[in-house]
This record gives C-alpha cells, structure tokens and sequence, in this order.
C-alpha cells in the first residue's frame, strides 16, 4: 500500500501500512497501483494543497457523512495523469511523530547519552565548518523540521526535509559564518512510553551574533541518531551584549539620579531612536530590551496609568495561565503570588514594572500621525501630550505595540438594532455584572471574554444567558494547565528563560502532533465537565484537528476557553445557552434567531473580538504604508505566525505583539534586529516568500 500524508501540505508518499494513529493526521491519500489509481483523501483539505486540488478538480466524486473534522473524496485517474512531482514526494512530513515503531528502532537501558550526543555533534560541527552541506544533512533525518529563531535568517523559518534544510545551509551557513559549537548539555527524555529523544543544548556563533541550539536526535534502524528537530536562536549580538549582571553600572550615582531620569523621561537633549506605541506587555518588555542594549525609546500611551489596558477591562477578569507562564524580563513575580493573577494585580505589576526598570513613559498622549521621511530614513512622529501640547519626534523605528485588541471592535451586523430598547454593548465596554442587576442580558459570543462575563453575571444573581455561534474548545485549568506547562513553567520549574528557550524550540505544526496527544489525555481528564456540557446543548470542539486550543490561537486568536469556574455554572443552569440557530434580528425586547426562537433581554453584551489589527497603523501612517502591510497573526505556509516581530513592509515598522510568554521571549529577538540595524550589523534578511493579504 502506498500512501501520502501531510501536516500543511501534500507532501509525502512512502511505502509503509497505515497505523491507528493516522486516524487524527490531517490529510492521507491512499493509492493502489493498477490500471488506475484510487486515492482517498481522508480529513480536511487546505487551501496549501492548490496544486493537488487542481490536479483532482474534474475528476472527484464528493461524499461524506457526520463524523467531526472528516471528509471524504474518491477519485479514479490513471496512475500515468499524476504529475511528477506529485509522484516524487519526500518522505513523511508534518504528520507523524518519531516513535520508536515509526523509526523501527530500540533504545537500550544503558544508552550513553553524552556519548552518542558529542559524537553527534562533533560529526555535524566538522560538515558544517568545511562547508559539506551534504555531509551535515546526514547528521539530520529526512523527516527533520529545522526552526530558525532569527539567527542565520533574521528571521522566522521553518524548514521542513532535507531539500529545503540543505538549502537553506547551502545560502546561509557560509555566509553568516555559522561555527563555533560548543557542548551544553544532553539528556534522554520520554515524553510518552514509544518515543525517546535525547534533547542536545549547544552554543554557535555566526560572524555577528551568538546563539543557542536546541536539538532533538532519534535513534534509526541501523543503531545511529539523528537530528529530528534542530533550533537555531539568536541569543545576543557579540559586539553589543545586554547591559546586566557583571556588564551593570558600577559607577555610584550622589546626588544626581533624579535630575537626570526627569530629562531622560522627557527627551530634551533630544529624540529617542525608537518610539513605541503602546505600553502593555509588549511595549514595556520590548523597552526593556531595548534598554538593556543601549537603545534609547520613547512609549506613547493613550491610556492615563500604565496596566489600564488590564485595568478598566470588566472586573472579573483574571489570567488563566500560571503565574510561571507569565514573568516578565528581568523581574520576577514575588513568590508569595497567587498562581493565576487578577488583572487589576497584573495592572499595577506593569505599572511597577515601568518605574522599576526606568522605562519612558508619556501617559495620556497620542500619536496624531507618522510620516516615513525617506531622504533621512527617519519616521516623523506628531505626539500630542496630555497638555495639548505637541512634539514632532524623528525616529528611526516606530513599533506598534498594541496586541490583537488594536482594531476595531468587532460587533455583528444585525438587522433591528435601532428597534431594540435595551442596551447593547461590547465586552471593552463592560465593567462589572451589579450594573445590570434585576436584568435580562444575552451575550453573544462563547469564548473566554463571555465565561468570565457570564460567570460574573452568575455570581450575581443576573438572569444570563450565553449565545453560542460555533463550537468552543473547552479545557479545565485543573486538569489542564499542569499537563501542559509541567515541567517547564510550574512550581520548581527551570530559569524563565531556559524554560523559554526549550519551550519554543520545536516547530509549530510538529507541537500540533504533541498538542494532539495531550488534547486526549486533557478530554479525557475532563470527561465529566464535557458530558455535562454536551447534555445542556453546549458545543464542543477538540479544537483543529483535534490540538486543542494551540491553533485556534495561533490562527484565530479565540475560539476556546481555559475553565476556571464557568463550566460548572453552565451545567448547574446558573447560565443559559443558546445555539444551534443563527441571529435573525432584534426585536423590540430582544434577539429573534432563525429557527423562529425568541429571547427576551434588557442588554446584549457582544463578546465576538475584534476587527483587523492593522487598522491603527493605516489610520496613523496613511494608506501607502497601509497597502504594504502583510497580514498580522494567523501562520504563513511554514507554520510561522505571520507579520509579528519582524518589519512589515516599510523599513523601521514593527508589530510586537503576544500574550505574556510570548511577548517576554519575542521581545528580545525584535530588540536584537533593531540593535543591529541600528550599529549596521543587520544582514540581509532570509524571508519565506510573501503571502497574500
């Protein structure tokens, strides 16, 4: 039998018998060779298997039947129509996990990791510094996926078989100088009982930058290991290193440390080299970095207090990661923090933060337009103050650091609005459930905003009830959280930033295959809340392809939610649902839905998200530079995220955006790219082709 199988793309076709567990992969076509060829596409196609898709255009008889996320094509072609390169696919791609059946391979009790770990390496380093990229590739496992976190690229790559991999040596691995390896360290793990991995640290430099990698070999048939992953992160530029521990001040300050912060704060000697717009999370932490290599920045926020992004959201709102997840650089959380941190906490932490690490902070001002000034290379930047006053900043870069939440809210459209006598709102604009005591209220929407909300309502003794649009991901924090962040962000857990460096060491469509596996044992775990859902006509999805709520983030930003408390509450009867219909149309005292149903409600609180991020950058730098932004978020062909933390079009635009781990671990690599630029150390930037808006 003869099969493809894919994880993004149609990319492989390899001689093996189908196992189990391609009941979960996303595409598999089988073929059996004869006078013609039936191939059977089970899961659900994407819009990156275009040419597969042609090819079978005219030819497919479509059928399916009610199983979640499955779809069916039959399809008779003679075996001569499919195109050569369809027919010549590499082996295995983004879809399997390295077993030890899979690999057909053992792994003995008295394995020497650091044996087999060091000659692994001394073999790879000794191709990669005489320049044999085909001996280096023979260190590496066909199926590998090579993650590149800016260092060798400048950029955010993933590079999947050992064509592409090759490659990407043969245009980048000279040129930048990769060298210099050096041992850090080796252990075995067993994530599950059939896969074994030994994860292998080792340090590198380039011919401006020091980098760490992070490593995954297997063991093969014939006894050897090889890499299955392989990680390339920037660390620090050599020249230019991070201003801390030994590298801090020394010199004692008497007398003069107020006078000059006041200056600094205020720029009178002169113009930051950055300006930041924003400071939540990503603001603060990419100043910080900033900071911390000598770049001087500027942040302009709208709002009166740092942490009022956090702070005037409704007051039932509160993190759902654990507290390890969520540091910022530098400075810790006291140890004494509960582990899931209420937002007006986190609020006044940001604000402490900014003080703390002598960030400059205009509050109550706003960035009225932005000019790029081609002849200087320098963004001209009108800030207007919290006196009325006005400032025109030269800049050399200009970050937009204004989360998912920077567009516009996102309020559906429906008919008879002006009708309804209630109140209508969007959860920005929700403070507290005891304002709408002795109410109705529907909610629409179903993620995290309309738990917390409904919860609150609930609490409260509001009459609530949660309309849901589609299917949500539900995950239990109990149950949950400690399977996905043991062992890297719990209690005992590792230094932040190695728990970091590990942590996003491994492509994003092969966490999906791991992501899979877990989204079992979690559903699992959490079978009694999910039946209780189910029996109350709740709607629930394992999340893409059964991974739970990683893609739906990474893609869409919602579409799940971590359960602290709502769930129960929503079995218990505390909050209502409403599904399996559509919205028709207001009525004068509330929603009528399209299978003929009413609501009665006093106030409709949308709680659907918001609208294009890129919004605020067209509406501040103008249609030109609008109409070469790339889309922001979601992942591009390689399963990167698209648009964040690297330029966006024109020179000296950026995007920092992310929750809290992610903002934390990202903000040094964008800070990196603009040290460079700005010490003319920054390469040429090795990018995957541009994608369409």
């Amino acid at each position: 039998m003869l099969y493809f199988t894919r994880g993004s793309v149609l990319d492989t076709l390899v001689d093996a018998t189908v196992p189990a567990s391609y009941k979960t992969v996303p595409l598999t076509v089988f073929l059996a060779l004869g006078l013609s060829t039936m191939i059977h596409l089970a899961g659900r196609a994407r819009h990156e298997d275009a040419a597969l898709e042609s090819f079978f255009e005219k030819r497919w008889t479509f059928y399916s039947w009610n199983v979640p996320y499955r779809f069916h094509y039959n399809v008779n072609v003679k075996t001569d129509d499919i195109p050569p390169d369809l027919r010549s696919l590499p082996p295995c791609r983004h879809n399997a996990l390295p077993t030890l059946d899979r690999l057909n391979a053992t792994v003995s009790d008295d394995l020497d990791v650091q044996n087999v770990s060091q000659d692994w390496l001394t073999a790879f380093s000794k191709a990669i510094e005489a320049n044999d990229v085909d001996a280096a590739v023979a260190e590496i496992h066909p199926d590998d996926r090579w993650r590149v976190l800016f260092a060798l690229t400048w950029d955010l790559r993933t590079f999947q078989g050992s064509a592409k991999i090759s490659q990407f040596l043969q245009d980048r691995s000279a040129s930048e100088k990769f060298s210099g390896f050096q041992f850090i360290e080796a252990n075995l793990e067993k994530p599950y009982p059939d896969i074994r991995w030994i994860r292998l640290g080792f340090s590198f430099e380039t011919k401006v930058a020091l980098g760490q990698t992070n490593a995954l070999l297997v063991p093969t048939a014939n006894g050897s290991w090889k890499a299955f992953v392989v990680c390339t992160n920037l660390e620090n530029l050599k020249e230019h290193p991070e201003k801390m521990g030994e590298l801090r001040s020394f010199a004692p300050n008497h007398g003069k440390w107020q006078e000059q912060r006041e200056r600094e704060q205020a720029f009178v000697d002169g113009d930051p080299e950055v300006l930041i717009i924003g400071a939540g999370q990503s603001g603060l932490d990419l100043s910080a970095r900033l900071k911390n290599l000598g770049v001087s920045n500027l942040i302009v926020e709208k709002q009166a207090r740092v942490g009022d992004q956090w702070r005037n959201r409704y007051q039932a709102l509160c993190l759902h990661d654990p507290i390890w997840f969520n540091q910022l650089p530098y400075l810790a959380f006291p140890e004494t923090w509960p582990t899931f941190i209420p937002a007006r906490k986190l609020a006044d932490w940001l604000e402490f933060y900014a003080n703390t690490m002598e960030l400059n902070v205009w509050n109550s001002s706003a960035i009225t337009h932005a000019v790029r000034d081609d002849a200087t290379n320098k963004w001209v930047v009108t800030v207007k103050k919290e006196d009325g006053s006005e400032r025109v900043l030269r800049v050399d870069h200009l970050v937009f650091a204004l989360g998912l939440g920077a567009g516009s809210i996102n309020i559906p459209d429906i008919p008879g609005k002006e009708d309804f006598r209630g109140q209508v709102l969007h959860s920005t604009s929700h403070h507290r459930a005891t304002d709408h005591l002795g109410k109705k209220v529907v909610i629409v929407g179903a993620c995290t905003s309309a738990h917390d909300i409904a919860a609150d309502y609930a609490e409260n003794d509001v009459d609530v009830t949660m309309f849901q649009r589609s299917s949500t991901y539900i995950m239990t924090t109990k149950e949950g959280s400690p399977r996905l962040m043991k062992p890297l962000y719990w209690q005992g857990c590792p230094p932040t930033e190695y728990a970091d460096r590990i942590a996003n060491a491994t492509p994003i469509y092969f966490n999906k295959l791991i992501a899979q596996r877990q989204t079992a044992e979690i559903a699992e775990a959490d079978k009694t809340i999910l039946d209780g859902l189910k029996k109350v006509g709740y709607n629930i999805t394992m999340g893409d392809d059964g991974s739970g709520f990683l893609f739906l983030a990474l893609k869409r930003a919602g579409g799940y939610y971590l359960d602290v408390g709502a769930c129960q509450m929503i079995i218990d009867g505390k909050i209502k649902i409403k599904g399996n219909t559509q919205i028709e149309r207001f009525t004068k005292t509330g929603l009528k839905f399209t299978d003929g149903s009413e609501l009665q409600a006093d106030v409709v609180l949308y709680a659907t998200g918001f609208g294009d991020v890129r919004d605020p950058i067209r509406k501040i730098c103008g249609d030109e530079v609008g109409d070469k932004l790339p889309p922001i978020w979601g992942l591009n062909d390689e399963g990167e995220l698209r648009g964040t933390w690297r330029e966006l079009g024109t020179p000296g635009l950026w995007y920092m955006m992310g929750n809290l781990a992610w903002s934390r671990f990202f903000s040094k690599h964008v800070a990196l790219q603009i040290k460079a630029k700005q010490v003319g150390v920054f390469g040429e930037r090795y990018s995957a082709p541009p994608v369409k808006a």
